[in-house]
């Protein structure tokens, strides 16, 4: 289920962020500017982590348009969060082709391993996880990939879940 974190803090984007903002609008025809909705949440997102109400409400104001229409499109996509996240989000597939070959036994792992449920954030920042739909991998499962690069891991074993993890920690801390 969708949980949506709240704050009240106000967003306002920096000089550069609005330039990237203006160079995104200026390819789409005037009165259009809403067809870049998705580029511009994901500079948001990029920027702060995550698309709080605040953040979605001045990307509506940016936009000219209604915060619902912000708020219907990021909480239809899942790759836009909407409460704050580790640096690397590990997306497990969890449909019935993964499932049927251990994506299960890999979320429990992870979540055993990173010391967090689904959707938490680990006390050091570095790691979220979560069940996600088909990643169009169901020969290779079970699958994950890591946000926000998208890198894919495929026949996942504990072992080579463990190996990540110790990879992604060095990097995330180096």
């Amino acid at each position: 289920m969708l949980r949506v974190e709240e704050t009240h803090e106000p967003v306002t984007f920096s000089p550069e962020l609005i330039k990237k903002f203006d160079d995104i609008v200026s390819r789409y025809p005037a009165g259009k500017q809403k067809s870049a909705l998705l580029p511009i949440l994901h500079l948001v997102q990029a920027e702060y982590g995550w698309l709080s109400s605040p953040a979605m409400d001045s990307v509506a104001e940016y936009l000219k348009i209604k915060d619902i229409e912000v708020y219907e499109v990021a909480t239809f996509y899942s790759m836009y969060f909407m409460r704050p996240q580790g640096k690397y989000v590990l997306e497990v597939c969890r449909t019935g082709p993964c499932c049927l070959v251990g994506a299960e036994k890999i979320m429990d792992h992870l979540e055993e391993k990173l010391g967090v449920k689904e959707g938490e954030v680990t006390a050091d920042g570095l790691f979220s996880w979560r069940g996600v739909e088909c990643l169009a991998a169901c020969g290779y499962g079970p699958v994950l990939q890591i946000g926000p690069e998208y890198t894919f891991y495929e026949n996942l074993t504990n072992d080579s879940v463990d190996k990540l993890i110790g990879d992604l920690t060095r990097k995330g801390h180096g």
